[in-house]
């Protein structure tokens, strides 16, 4: 890509994902850290029906400080993604007319249509370089039964937890999944984030609540043990050489980490930013994100969940690979402890889906037989 001008960045954000509010807190933040001097942003919102439109920075977003009344600004510039001529790549809707093409985009979209794969194969299919995992790593890291699956056959310790289909639902019984897993346990949705729809049953009337709550938002559910342990979290940033930061910890004032813990309420838990663990223990963590985000074939970045045990065992919880990007989210946080800022962060990021482009570019996408 030519030097001589400014890169342009599609920052994507919103969807129709139950995440679509967190998104848009973390794509403000995005955009007021980036560097300006060398990134030229375009902002691409799209809305809860899943319509894409182009921004202007001034009108991104309406009640940008209020979480809970957050929204996207529609603008009239109605625009589609379509694959192929990366100079007609973006197309306005209203007009019928290519626009300005995208050098990288940063998706910054949380659970369903944007950390799932489907936003990465779109942007795959159009030739764009994008932040973050590709098709697989998302898809594996946003389906917490094939995650645990894989992790646990990369020996990698994790919690026991049963999965339900929703054509199963009226045989899940509770005196059966608490002979299996005791009590509390957690129910949640096998493919979502940000601990949307999850919950933390105690008896069998949670548990009815607590099953109904997580097959609103997947047709597929997990089931899992309680682990006693500290809530641990490290950021992994790389593609092929991937490193971690230093580890921090999560204090809920709520029952667990809930959604409104990680992103309305400000006083939902105190961040140990690092934690304070021995030099041995925070190896021992950084060891693991690292084994744990190769396992699951991301690139780009991720933030690694886990709990500590008094016994010093860790168990891994799960993986995010579009983490939070908002003014309490871990993941930046993390990194900026570790001596990598925000606009750092963000530079190394687009520069690490470039040269994952660059070099997927360089494989043959035909064959010819040898004659």
């Amino acid at each position: 890509m030519s030097q001589d001008r400014k890169i342009r960045v599609g920052i994507l954000c919103g969807g129709k994902s139950a995440e679509h509010e967190v998104s848009l807190q973390s794509a403000k933040n995005v955009v007021e850290a980036i560097n300006k001097k060398k990134y030229e942003v375009v902002l691409i919102g799209i809305d809860k029906t899943g319509k894409w439109y182009l921004n202007e920075s001034s009108e991104f977003l309406l009640n940008a400080n209020d979480p809970k009344l957050i929204k996207l600004s529609k603008t009239s510039e109605n625009i589609a993604l379509v694959p192929g001529d990366r100079e007609d790549q973006l197309i306005s809707l209203s007009k019928l007319t290519p626009m300005q093409p995208v050098d990288v985009v940063f998706p910054i979209i949380h659970g369903t249509y944007g950390e799932d794969g489907t936003i990465q194969g779109l942007l795959k299919l159009a030739g764009i370089p994008f932040v973050g995992a590709s098709v697989l790593g998302s898809a594996v890291g946003m389906d917490k039964d094939v995650m645990k699956r894989l992790l646990k056959e990369d020996g990698i310790l994790i919690a026991d937890f049963l999965v339900f289909n929703r054509m199963f639902q009226e045989e899940i019984d509770f005196e059966n999944i608490k002979n299996q897993l005791g009590l509390p346990f957690f129910v949640k949705p096998a493919n979502l984030g940000s601990s949307v729809g999850v919950s933390k049953v105690n008896d069998e009337v949670q548990f009815k609540k607590a099953i109904n709550e997580a097959f609103k938002y997947d047709n597929k559910i997990i089931i899992e043990e309680n682990i006693n342990g500290r809530e641990i979290e490290c950021s992994v940033l790389g593609n092929n050489d991937p490193i971690a930061s230093l580890p921090g910890e999560v204090l809920p004032s709520h029952e667990f980490y809930s959604y409104e813990a990680k992103y309305i309420d400000e006083n939902g838990a105190a961040l140990k930013i690092p934690a304070q663990l021995q030099k041995k223990i925070v190896n021992n963590v950084q060891t693991l994100a690292i084994k744990s985000y190769k396992a699951l074939c991301c690139e780009g970045m991720a933030r690694v969940d886990l709990f500590l045990k008094d016994d010093n065992e860790i168990i891994i919880n799960e993986i995010n690979t579009i983490p939070g990007f908002t003014n309490i989210s871990m993941y930046p946080k993390l990194w900026e402890a570790s001596g990598i800022s925000n606009a750092e962060l963000i530079d190394r990021l687009i520069q690490l889906a470039i040269e994952r482009y660059e070099s997927e570019k360089r494989l043959e996408t035909s064959f010819e037989a040898q004659r």
